[in-house]
C-alpha cells in the first residue's frame, strides 16, 4: 500500500475515527467486567483502529507510530492472561479464581480492582497481535 495525493479527506478522516475507535475501545474494555465488552472486543476495536490506519497510510506509518513486533505483543498478552489464571493455584484455590477488592485513590475515590482485569489485559494484547500479525503476514509485498 503506497500514501497517494488524492488520500487527504481518508487521512484527516482516518486521524479522527482513529482517536474515537481507541476511546471507545479503551471504553469497552474497562466496562467489560461490569457490561457487555472486556478484552477480546477491546482488542478487535484497537485492532479496527490499526488497520484503518494502515489503509489510510502504509506500513511505514504504522512501524513509525507502534515500532514493535507484534509477535512480542502475543507473547506478553498470554503471560498476562496464564500468568493471572495460574496464580490461583498458588493460593490454594480452584483454577481461574480471580481476586478483587476495593481501594481508595486519592482522585477518583473508591474504587473496585479485580485481577480479572489483568486477565483481560492480557487476552487485549493477544488478539491485538495475532490480528495485526495476520494482517501484516496478508498484505506482505513479496
Amino acid at each position: 500500500m503506497s500514501t497517494q495525493e488524492n488520500d487527504m479527506i481518508l487521512q484527516v478522516c482516518t486521524k479522527v475515527c482513529l482517536f474515537i475507535i481507541i476511546l471507545f475501545s479503551v471504553h469497552s474494555f474497562f466496562a467489560g467486567h461490569y457490561e457487555p465488552g472486556g478484552g477480546f472486543i477491546g482488542g478487535l476495536m484497537t485492532s479496527g483502529a490499526l488497520v484503518l490506519l494502515l489503509i489510510a497510510y502504509d506500513m511505514k506509518t504504522l512501524k513509525n507510530i507502534l515500532p514493535i513486533d507484534f509477535k512480542y505483543l502475543i507473547a506478553v498478552g498470554l503471560l498476562f492472561a496464564v500468568g493471572t489464571a495460574a496464580a490461583s493455584l498458588f493460593f490454594n484455590v480452584p483454577f481461574l479464581t480471580h481476586a478483587f477488592g476495593d481501594v481508595q485513590i486519592p482522585i477518583l475515590g473508591e474504587t473496585a480492582l479485580h485481577t480479572a482485569t489483568l486477565f483481560d489485559l492480557g487476552v487485549y494484547l493477544v488478539v491485538i497481535g495475532v490480528t495485526m500479525t495476520i494482517i501484516q503476514t496478508i498484505g506482505e509485498d513479496e
